[in-house]
């Protein structure tokens, strides 16, 4: 729609170019100090609010447009017009969805509200993977635990089938208390996990020393609710309690300003990171100083596992990547 309806005090109506409202509202109606102290029903508040509503509007993406739920039988929902995705565990079955694109490259941000109370042995996967025996992926994996104990979150990257590069942390809040941002960004030289804005971990293009790298197989986004009580939770020992069935996990507000794979080409050129993206600026992203301090925070006092770091698994010696100058 290109133009606005709007009513004055009188109840005029006046029509506007929607592009004029908002990139110039007062040459429409400019203000003046008489009309700063005239309170609703008021043409200015109802042109603000009018602004809003627009902005959140646009900001809210439709997860109908972005995504197919995949399994569980009716145990996946989309509700409140696309709004609102939500995966469902019971006895019987867990659930997933998919993204309806693939992508090569791209920062990927997701809300989601994890499974409450007892989530011991469930596992909630959100992820990009790629297909076949030497597919990549990149993984964010939230094991549950007893009422009371602190989720793991766990990442992982594969790239040409092998993966075995594992980094677990605690998080500084409540995760299934209120829906939370966890993003992937993901571009030519680096991999770069995120929540709520801080980065966590940080994977570089390693090529130069002959790590294989997530850069020539496009990726769909998917995820899952699943039980796996045979690992998940203290390494099996504590079980799922179906009496607290069905687990629900909640996802929101999905952005994807990445390059889409359609047809065996990409909406990126050399030119243009991506006809979908309003910057471009995620494609040579890098962490500046404040992020790599940040990402050191989180890393000294939340993270539980750090590959990069366990001789015992790899008694031969360190994968080459887990050097200071290639992986944080």
């Amino acid at each position: 729609m290109n133009w606005v309806l709007l009513f004055d005090d009188n109840c005029c109506l006046y029509i506007f170019n929607r592009v004029q409202l908002l990139t110039e509202p007062s040459s429409l109606l400019p203000l003046s100090p008489t009309t700063s102290t005239i309170k609703p029903p008021h043409t200015h508040l109802f042109l603000v609010s009018l602004l809003l509503g627009f902005f959140v509007a646009a900001s809210v993406g439709n997860l109908y447009q972005d995504f197919d739920i995949t399994w569980g039988d009716g145990r996946a929902k989309i509700l409140n017009n696309g709004e609102l995705l939500t995966l469902s565990l019971d006895k019987t079955s867990g659930s997933g969805f998919q993204s309806k694109n693939e992508y090569l490259f791209g920062k990927i941000d997701m809300q989601l509200k994890l499974v409450p109370g007892n989530s011991a042995g469930t596992v909630t996967a959100y992820y990009l993977s790629s297909q076949g025996p030497t597919h990549d992926e990149i993984d964010f994996e939230f094991l549950g635990n007893l009422s009371g104990d602190p989720y793991i979150l766990h990442t992982n990257v594969f790239s040409q089938g092998k993966g075995n590069r594992e980094q677990q942390f605690y998080l500084w809040f409540d995760p299934t208390a209120d829906f939370h941002t966890y993003s992937i960004l993901w571009n030519p030289q680096r991999i770069i996990f995120s929540v709520d804005g801080t980065p966590i971990r940080e994977f570089k293009n390693s090529e130069s020393i002959g790590v294989s790298y997530p850069k020539n197989q496009p990726m769909r986004i998917y995820s899952s609710l699943w039980n796996a009580d045979d690992w998940a939770t203290r390494g099996g020992l504590v079980k799922t309690d179906w009496s607290q069935a069905p687990f629900t996990a909640s996802y929101r507000n999905f952005n994807a300003d990445a390059c889409i794979w359609s047809s065996g080409a990409s909406s990126c050129s050399s030119t243009t990171p991506s006809s979908t993206s309003t910057s471009g600026q995620w494609y040579s992203q890098e962490l500046d100083s404040t992020s790599q301090e940040r990402m050191k925070w989180v890393q000294k006092n939340y993270m539980i596992y750090n590959y990069c770091t366990d001789t015992k698994r790899f008694p031969q010696g360190l994968p080459p990547e887990c050097t200071a100058t290639t992986l944080s």
